[in-house]
């Protein structure tokens, strides 16, 4: 894909993003660079801001989305996100990008984001894509919606719900996301539950997924990859 369209893609995605409202706190300056240095006397949004006579076009500014993300990896995907934490200038604004890679047959495995709802566009390739929704009423399953995505199309995922991507074409395939934070987070499912340090109680998860605990004890011993 030539690097205007790859341009005008995030320009398209952040004025889409931008548009929704926010769930981080509303900004009460143009803006804050963030800082990691307490000498600074303001502090918003969990990052000091940067003395805004010193603030330059860099710091609102960052190359590379144009190269694609490794997808050499178990789970034949690459997350490379743009956030605060390499992109001071997004503190306080509500709004952060990633592109997304998938290798043929490539998952971006089940996973939330805490604190963004996302906004999903397709570039190359073909993902089908889906989400859960929160618990329902006693003796209900949690619905899920999928749908198949094609270049050009766009899938909205609700703040905090589970969801997923599975390249189900032959060829790789390119997606860009914008979320409604500057730091949404992501707890990757199968990450959290079986991969946590100290791993949980293999009686706890035995008993929640109604397995054996061998079953719990291996995949505990797993290593889980992180696309991230």
């Amino acid at each position: 894909m030539a690097f205007k369209s790859l341009v005008l893609t995030i320009a398209i995605m952040a004025v889409l993003s931008s548009t929704s409202h926010a769930f981080d706190p509303s900004p009460l300056q143009d803006f804050c660079v963030a800082l990691d240095d307490s000498k600074n006397a303001v502090f918003v949004n969990g990052k000091f801001c940067k003395d805004p006579n010193l603030v330059v076009a860099e710091d609102f500014f960052k190359a590379g989305l144009n190269m694609p993300g490794n997808t050499s990896n178990p789970l034949g995907s690459a997350v490379t996100a743009v956030n605060v934490l390499n992109l001071p200038g997004l503190n306080t604004l509500g709004i952060s990008l990633a592109r997304i890679d998938y290798a043929p047959y490539g998952l971006n495995p089940p996973h939330t984001h805490p604190r963004g709802t996302e906004i999903l566009l397709v570039l190359e390739g073909t993902l089908y894509v889906g989400f859960v929704l929160s618990n329902p009423g006693p003796n209900m399953k949690n619905k899920l919606f999928t749908k198949i995505l094609h270049p050009g199309d766009v899938f909205v995922f609700p703040i905090g719900l589970i969801h997923f991507q599975f390249n189900v074409g032959k060829t790789q395939a390119v997606a860009f996301a914008g979320l409604s934070s500057q730091n949404p987070g992501v707890i990757t499912i199968a990450n959290a539950v079986f991969g946590s340090d100290p791993p949980i109680n293999d009686d706890v998860l035995a008993k929640a997924f109604q397995v054996d605990k061998k079953v719990v004890d291996y995949l505990q011993s797993q290593f889980w990859w992180d696309n991230n």
